[in-house]
């Protein structure tokens, strides 16, 4: 479970003190896909840095199964599987030896390596790219890859920032039902997109965030009565309008 209490987090730029997030707070929970929507420049990305402790928030809390990620933030990297919005991978490697590497780098052995690359690559259907040099490696294959290397530790929770971003259909019917899976196994997953079927199939809550508040949360049919629309889309944009309405 993951939990996000009262986040804030401001940047110093030329322009004077930016506040990417002004109070974030949400839940979480162990074997639900949660969806953090928000259009760009709404403090997502910046809100899951500092669920992963990529940031350090200036104000508020972040929980991961009953750790705080301030005081514990080692224990907190071992509990989650993170794919980034910037996820480059080793081009000089093959896809096995870049998770290999990240195995390693969790402390894991040879044969525990072995065993979660096996299980991974079938549930993301890598067996052809396996043994490649990841350089010229499609959008799709890069991706599957920086997705394997970041559960090959087998993390509880799981947070997957735009991860069917630029795939094709194939591979995003691929990797829903790979998110359907872990959904199943009890993880906690936290997936952002700007895919408003994606969230609606996959998610069992959402979080709307804008200018760097939550404007809006629960299960897809709970939003659209909130706001009295009949699909997810017109229920979103009408949540940031009327934060829009509530700036001006």
């Amino acid at each position: 479970m993951i939990v996000a209490d009262n986040l804030h987090k401001a940047f110093r730029t030329k322009a004077g003190l930016v506040r990417a997030v002004e109070g974030v707070s949400f839940q979480a929970r162990d074997g639900e896909i949660t969806g953090l929507l928000g259009p760009n420049g709404a403090g997502k990305t910046t809100t899951l840095r500092m669920l992963y402790t990529l940031m350090k928030p200036d104000q508020g809390r972040v929980e991961v199964d009953g750790l705080d990620a301030a005081r514990s933030p080692v224990a907190v990297r071992r509990a989650l599987g993170v794919l980034p919005d910037a996820r480059g991978v080793y081009k000089r490697l093959t896809a096995r030896e870049n998770i290999a590497y990240f195995g390693e780098l969790h402390g894991l052995d040879r044969a525990r390596i072995e065993a979660r690359t096996r299980v991974l690559a079938e549930a993301l259907d890598m067996a052809d790219i396996l043994d490649r040099p990841t350089e010229g490696f499609s959008q799709g294959q890069r991706t599957k890859t920086a997705i394997a290397r970041a559960l090959v530790h087998d993390p509880k929770n799981v947070i997957l920032d735009e991860p069917t971003n630029g795939l094709d259909v194939m591979t995003t019917r691929g990797l829903r039902g790979f998110l359907q899976r872990l959904k199943a196994e009890g993880r906690c997953v936290i997936f952002s997109s700007h895919i408003m079927q994606e969230v609606a199939a996959l998610c069992d809550r959402i979080v709307i965030i804008a200018h760097g508040r939550v404007v809006a949360s629960g299960t897809a049919d709970e939003l659209r009565a909130q706001t009295g629309e009949a699909n997810l889309e017109d229920a979103f944009v009408k949540a940031i309008g009327s934060e829009e309405g509530l700036q001006a």
